[in-house]
């Protein structure tokens, strides 16, 4: 009996969500997988014809445990709120329905620059879910590195976030830059995160030989695919939108705040419960201007082995604006 050198089946939680979305269209449009969704018995989502559904509370272990059964990996899309439990729970399930690969629910920045993960307080959270995967030793991780989704943080992925994450206050035609505005970080598109993870479990699993050099999933075990629509700085991505809006200097309201200050400012807030405090000190940590948002540089990108696209920045920022419902 010989063990199969792919990926074939595939459990996607969060199927019907905004990255979800995006994974479970890149896997059918790749047409190399059996896509199932894992969604809560309560779920009113709606999935892709050719999507088959299975349905099991996050935090039932046996119920997990049976919907996996026969996975050859499950990808976790979960809102950085979901309870991480549930995360837990989930690649316990893995584990015990021995599923072989799994993608945690990262979607972030570098994971492996622990002094950027200290300072963005994520590490509890979001690393919980390798921990407990290398810990039970059945499944082996692999997380997306795509740093800020675009669209989300130019638009504004909830009411009043767009100043505190690309600085674009939109009601206001303002636009605060972090220090000059011209430190570059990476940002990715739904679209092309989404694309990334289908063409990441369509490599094989392992070499064919001992001389094959070709691109394989096991190449990344416990670790980071780093990809990316752009390497960006704040005053590019105001180009751009006055591009877009056909907008000057002249109509906007342009001011600068160092990246340090506004780190504090957001951490204070937070520390007295305001959760928009999480946001700005986030983001501004990512704009720090010693390189630490630009994985890139640090880390090279996976792009080209995923075969991804160039991507258009004013196409981005169209589709940003459309998120945000931003009009000029």
């Amino acid at each position: 009996m010989t063990t199969k050198n792919y990926v074939e089946n595939i459990a996607v939680v969060g199927a019907g969500g905004r990255m979800g979305g995006e994974v479970v269209r890149a896997l059918l449009a790749e047409g190399k997988h059996k896509v199932t969704a894992i969604t809560r018995p309560d779920s009113t989502s709606e999935m892709p014809q050719g999507v088959t559904v299975k349905r099991a509370n996050y935090d039932d272990l046996t119920a997990l445990t049976e919907a996996l059964q026969g996975q050859d990996a499950l990808i976790i899309t979960m809102a950085v709120t979901a309870p991480p439990e549930h995360l837990v729970r989930l690649v316990e399930g893995a584990a015990a329905a021995n599923v072989p690969w799994v993608m945690p629910n990262w979607y972030g920045s570098d994971g492996a620059n622990e002094a950027l993960v200290k300072d963005m307080m994520i590490s509890a959270r979001m690393q919980s879910g390798m921990k407990r995967i290398e810990e039970l030793g059945k499944s082996s991780w692999i997380n997306l590195a795509c740093s800020f989704w675009y669209e989300w943080s130019l638009g504004g992925g909830f009411p009043g976030s767009a100043p505190i994450m690309y600085g674009f206050n939109w009601d206001e035609r303002a636009v605060t830059f972090y220090d000059e505005g011209t430190t570059t970080i990476n940002t990715s598109t739904w679209p092309q995160a989404g694309l990334a993870v289908a063409r990441l479990f369509a490599l094989k699993v392992h070499p064919d030989c001992l001389d094959d050099k070709s691109p394989t999933l096991s190449q990344f075990k416990n670790g980071y695919v780093y990809v990316s629509s752009f390497l960006v700085s704040q005053k590019e991505m105001f180009e751009s939108v006055k591009r877009v809006t056909k907008t000057t200097d002249a109509d906007w309201k342009i001011s600068y705040e160092p990246s340090a200050k506004r780190y504090r400012e957001g951490m204070e807030a937070l520390q007295k419960g305001d959760r928009m405090g999480f946001a700005k000190a986030l983001y501004a940590r990512v704009f720090f201007p010693n390189g630490d948002g630009n994985i890139e540089a640090k880390h090279g990108l996976q792009n080209d082995i995923l075969g991804l696209p160039k991507e258009d920045l004013d196409e981005a920022t169209r589709a940003a604006l459309r998120f945000g419902n931003v009009s000029f």
